[in-house]
């Protein structure tokens, strides 16, 4: 499953190919609380048609409302660029669905150039990551490279978002864990792909849409060419398969790197890298594990959650109170059993 970025611009892109009238919308500002982050993007098509999300859903009725001609609205016509606001009174906020107080400013494109989209999921489908620079006073938009996904912002006049290929998952070791996490996190727009080289495993993977690679892990993940927007995670349990693969992965700029296991066994895969392969405390900070936020999983479904929530947490840059960690949470529950 496609990011919804992604899926924002193909839609577009598609639909302006096909002669359709199509209205690009940007979340550029919030004030208080926000049901979508800035940066969300949706695409409105002349005939009511909707791909993505600003809203909870009443902003996009009322964008409909207002430029579809299905809902006697005036249409989608040629223009520049403009600003709207939603949610500035308690009564807009009430009509709008938004939390109490929240304010929402979206920029509104009409009829986006459909060359420049393309060139711009020609960039996004080839890896690379894009800068697309939006000039309100004239129109104007223009893409260059980028190195690293930078924030987007709006200074009033420039909207300047970074856009990128969509999120990657690779798992090291295939089966039950395995099956549940790779559906949980195509539900999040990533790109899955497994690897295990027990051919008995890797037989038994048939989740829709999740890619198969073979060879021996630490090749694949070199092979996979981890960047910012990859997760890594070692699921096999087998220290042949996981310790190499989780080498190269820490290695490379992942956001993610984490490998199943108890404390005991994470503790142990610690101290194997520390003293074979001359890792040292400080370059396996990035190292996760145990993985997962402590909520008392015990099936893979359950653990598949856990270890998913932390995953977006840190794509988010959420810092997650220490409390939540299967370490901590697991040394409080013994000190209280002792303690009882």
């Amino acid at each position: 499953m496609e990011s919804i970025d992604l899926m924002v611009l193909r839609s577009a892109r598609d639909w302006l190919a096909a002669g359709e009238r199509v209205l690009l919308a940007t979340v550029a500002r919030t004030w208080g609380s926000s049901p979508r982050p800035v940066g969300s993007m949706m695409v409105l098509r002349e005939d009511g048609r909707v791909i993505g999300s600003v809203s909870g859903g009443c902003i996009e009725d009322d964008l409909i409302h207002r430029y579809t001609r299905v809902s006697g609205g005036a249409g989608i016509a040629p223009g520049l660029p403009q600003v709207v606001r939603y949610g500035v009174s308690a009564d807009e906020a009430h009509r709008f669905g938004l939390p109490c107080g929240g304010t929402l400013e979206l920029i509104l494109e009409f009829n986006p150039c459909q060359q420049l989209l393309e060139q711009l999921l020609a960039r996004l489908d080839a890896g690379e990551l894009a800068r697309r620079m939006l000039d309100l006073s004239s129109g104007e938009v223009r893409l260059e490279p980028s190195a690293s996904p930078d924030q987007f912002s709006f200074d009033g006049r420039y909207m300047i978002s970074t856009l990128g290929p969509g999120y990657r998952m690779l798992l090291i070791g295939a089966g039950a864990l395995a099956e549940y996490v790779a559906t949980m996190a195509q539900f999040n727009g990533f790109k899955v792909s497994v690897c295990d080289p027990r051919p008995e495993y890797m037989g038994a993977c048939n989740v829709a849409g999740v890619e198969q690679l073979v060879g021996m892990p630490d090749d694949v993940v070199r092979a996979f060419r981890p960047d910012l927007r990859t997760c890594i995670l070692a699921l096999s349990h087998d220290p042949k398969l996981d310790d190499l693969a989780l080498l190269e992965a820490l290695h490379s700029p992942a956001f993610y790197i984490g490998a199943i296991g108890s404390r005991r066994n994470s503790r142990q895969r610690r101290e194997r890298l520390i003293e074979h392969f001359g890792e040292t405390q400080a370059s396996l900070k990035r190292l996760h594990g145990p993985i997962g936020i402590y909520i008392g999983s015990k099936t893979p479904a359950e653990i598949a959650v856990s270890v998913m929530a932390e995953i977006l947490a840190v794509k988010n840059n959420v810092a997650l109170p220490g409390e939540v960690s299967v370490t901590h949470a697991k040394r409080a529950k013994e000190r209280q059993l002792l303690a009882g």
